[in-house]
């Protein structure tokens, strides 16, 4: 299927037309089956978009008791001594859809699953993976990397994560039918969620990823954490891969640092250092994939609309 590409003119325009579109994927879906499967994103580029659906499920336009939702990652290593209180730890990812999203709803969701990150016990994990060096391996040519827990290791521990967390995470997903519709926002790189630049997209099915150097140290310099050693080191995430199975998959970019990633994504070919650039595979593989984005960080495709035309990709300008 061809991308589509919509020009919004601001934050708040581009939260409207997600949500009607939403809306209609939602109902148009019900019609032919009982439950709606929603994969949902933290960070600022869907709360927009989440405040009206929230309106939309609270007035009865959309039936809040029809729909289970997977969210893309979370956080190990919040601070806390057991998981409850590292789940309930203002920044987990969470404790973020409860704000913005599930603790506003009159009727609760069929089920909500985030990824098991907060039951993993940060220092354990770091322990073990130095104790059996030959239990894993690391994927990716930058900073952050994929963990690969081999099969079969020696430590209990590392086998517990690859079945239980990792691939019990995704077995969940396909119990449901897989996901319906995947809302993505992009990060500055052109990651999406903890698919880091330079994971490979292959085999990105839930990941174990341990966090760049950047990453964490931005989260400390922006006041989310009090220092490094309080700061997560590592994440569970879908992959790239995993993400790109859902029927469809709406992308949610505004903003100036969004421009390059955005661009890169669609101009250029398929580049592990731009995952959100796996969106095109999807598409030549009959994807449904919609690009919804503010007039700054879709100012490089308006210049270059022409090429895009030529590639398939159809850019809408409301």
């Amino acid at each position: 299927m061809p991308i589509n590409v919509i020009i919004t003119k601001n934050f708040n325009h581009l939260s409207e037309v997600a949500a009607r579109i939403v809306k209609e994927k939602i109902l148009q879906v019900l019609q032919k089956q009982n439950e709606f499967v929603l994969g949902l994103a933290t960070g600022n580029s869907p709360t927009g978009l989440y405040k009206h659906l929230v309106n939309m499920f609270n007035s009865g336009e959309l039936d809040s008791n029809r729909i289970r939702s997977f969210n893309l990652d979370e956080y190990i290593g919040l601070p806390g001594e057991n998981p409850q209180q590292r789940v309930l730890h203002q920044e987990s990812y969470c404790y973020f859809m409860i704000q913005e999203f599930f603790g506003l709803l009159k009727k609760k969701f069929i089920e909500t699953t985030v990824p098991y990150g907060c039951l993993i016990d940060q220092k354990q994990l770091v322990n073990e993976l130095e104790a059996n060096p030959e239990d894993w391996s690391e994927l990716g040519i930058d900073a952050g990397k994929s963990i690969v827990i081999k099969e079969n290791p020696t430590s209990e521990y590392l086998n517990w994560i690859r079945k239980t967390i990792l691939e019990g995470y995704t077995q969940k997903i396909e119990n449901a039918g897989g996901i319906d519709l995947q809302i993505i926002g992009v990060g500055g790189r052109g990651h999406v969620a903890f698919h880091e630049s330079g994971i490979p997209f292959e085999n990105s099915s839930v990941l174990l990823v341990k966090l760049d150097e950047n990453t964490v140290e931005n989260a400390v310099q922006d006041g989310h954490f009090s220092s490094k050693e309080e700061s997560p080191l590592y994440a569970i995430s879908m992959g790239a891969e995993l993400v790109y199975k859902a029927k469809t998959v709406i992308l949610l970019a505004n903003g100036e640092r969004k421009v390059e990633s955005v661009s890169k994504s669609l101009l250029n070919d398929p580049n592990p250092d731009i995952p959100i650039s796996y969106g095109q595979i999807y598409s030549n593989r009959g994807g449904n994939l919609i690009y919804i984005v503010d007039k700054m960080a879709g100012r490089e495709l308006l210049i270059n609309k022409e090429t895009l035309k030529q590639k398939g990709i159809e850019i809408k300008e409301l």
